[in-house]
């Protein structure tokens, strides 16, 4: 079935109460965390219009059945671009992050790293997990993925931290299950999530095997708690709310504190040898989600630049084009990798196809390297006026009004209360809190820069570029180009509809 947002609401607002903010325990419907909700209802919105049939549903490999494009497993290069271009569309709607697309890259892991895990140790995850998502596809769910675990002594591996709740671990292995303990951080959405994905954080060796999990479990379920901060622009109610500030996004601390998980929930139990593995599928797949994501926030940058240019009066020095030609720059470069990402994957022997993960590296570095920046451009062309605005109320009341709707205008040919709506969007935009919070996740979500140049020095052929440089040089007299021929396009799946039409536009 695909949820309306009040089935999700009915939902949520139902789950036990373990959401902790500044000091006080509150359910679901508590105000602050209202805006990150407000996220989740588009995605829902999206896959209930007719027009956005096929982009934002998709047709269930394991029932056959319609169902929500976030808990699709990719069978081809079409679902991945699709993916792609769902992201980038609900992130210019909302403003920014869409927050769902962690679930999605979690279950994109789980179901290869469980069918590898079986091939190797004859074990049965995948069939509980296949057996999982059945369910979770029926009923809608939504889920976030709490990876990110907080690490204690940086120089110390999982087993030799002094504390070990420094990362989720094993504590005792039932015949129904397994009890878990332990600390994940700077998990996004999952104060609104109906359930959580939890995977290894990084690489593990034998005497770590006990940190080796990985599970799907409520997000309120006994033992765990959230430790929540909200990042929001406006109070409730406020009548001055303009679309951008309707949206928003908490993070959490989720404490697992001896929590039950089980049996057909658990995914992986002590399989030390693939918490690497599993971690860098959920990373590769979340980065070639940034392929769509981070072009969004680009337009959005863009649009408010572009806003801020014209009502400083300066839409058409030539520096300010050349500024804004950036934007364009970072966007359709991240947005062509994710698309090539998608065309030169891999179908996996789980049946997940799976993005190509160079260029998914690649596009995912690129912006996270470039997201100060185009925050630069927005602060070049706007000025200090983002930080410096003065109150709302000020503009209205009597003694101020007068000065502040002459003061507001630099553009003769933009009324005070247009004028007005930029500036306050670009504040928002660039002097917030959620630009902070933006900022911040451009660097480091889906991984900090540093953790694709891991990868790339992982996967990229150096030694091949270095063969065809000794070539060139004359060192050697004959050089094998077959390498260049094994990158072909992955079209044995059509990019076409089932009814030929070409939805790739």
């Amino acid at each position: 079935m695909l949820r309306t947002k009040e089935q999700y609401h009915d939902g949520l607002f139902g789950m036990r109460h373990n959401i902790h903010i500044g000091g006080e325990k509150v359910g679901r419907e508590d105000h602050r965390i209202r805006p990150g909700i407000n996220v989740l209802d588009v995605t829902f919105d999206l896959a209930q219009d007719p027009k956005w049939k096929g982009l934002a549903t998709a047709t269930s490999s394991i029932t056959g059945e319609e169902i929500n494009r976030w808990a699709h497993l990719p069978q081809n290069p079409y679902d991945l671009l699709q993916k792609q271009k769902l992201i980038r569309l609900a992130a210019r709607r909302v403003g920014g992050c869409i927050q769902k697309c962690m679930g999605h890259d979690a279950i994109s892991a789980l179901a290869i790293c469980t069918k590898e895990i079986d091939d190797a140790k004859g074990t049965d995850y995948h069939s509980r997990f296949m057996n999982y998502m059945k369910n979770y596809q029926q009923r809608d769910l939504d889920g976030c993925c709490a990876q990110t675990d907080s690490k204690g002594d940086r120089t110390k591996r999982p087993s030799e931290q002094v504390n070990p709740d420094a990362y989720v671990h094993i504590v005792e292995e039932r015949k129904d299950g397994i009890i878990v303990s332990g600390v994940k951080m700077s998990i996004t959405q999952v104060a609104y999530a109906d359930e959580i994905f939890v995977l290894p954080t990084r690489a593990l060796m034998e005497d770590d095997r006990n940190f080796a999990v990985a599970f799907a479990i409520p997000a309120d379920a006994e033992g765990i708690s959230l430790i929540t901060r909200p990042v929001w622009l406006r109070e409730k109610d406020d009548p001055e709310a303009t679309p951008f500030c309707r949206y928003g996004v908490s993070d959490s601390v989720v404490v697992f504190d001896n929590v039950f998980v089980p049996k057909e929930r658990v995914f992986m139990c002590r399989e030390w040898e693939f918490g690497r593995r599993i971690a860098l599928l959920f990373a590769d797949s979340h980065r070639h989600s940034y392929s769509g994501c981070k072009p969004g926030a680009s337009d959005i940058l863009c649009g408010a630049t572009a806003l801020a240019a014209e009502a400083n009066n300066i839409q058409k020095i030539s520096h300010v084009r050349e500024k804004l030609s950036e934007y364009a720059g970072a966007a359709e470069l991240a947005y062509a990798a994710g698309v090539a990402a998608a065309v030169y994957g891999d179908k996996t022997a789980s049946g997940v196809f799976f993005p190509n993960k160079i260029y998914a590296n690649v596009g995912r570095r690129l912006t996270g390297e470039l997201i100060y920046h185009e925050y630069n451009i927005l602060t070049e062309i706007a000025g200090g006026i983002a930080a410096t605005l003065p109150f709302d109320g000020d503009f209205h009341a009597a003694d101020t009004k007068k000065y502040l709707d002459k003061f507001i205008v630099r553009n003769p040919k933009l009324s005070p209360e247009v004028s007005l709506k930029i500036w306050k969007f670009v504040e928002s935009i660039g002097a917030s809190p959620m630009s902070a919070w933006y900022e911040v996740a451009g660097v480091h979500g889906g991984g900090s820069p540093i953790m694709e140049t891991i990868a790339l020095n992982l996967d990229y052929d150096f030694d091949e570029k270095k063969r065809l440089g000794r070539y060139l040089a004359g060192i050697d007299a004959e050089f094998d180009d077959s390498q260049a021929l094994k990158l072909e396009p992955t079209f044995g799946c059509s990019l076409l509809d089932n009814e030929g039409q070409n939805k790739n536009k």
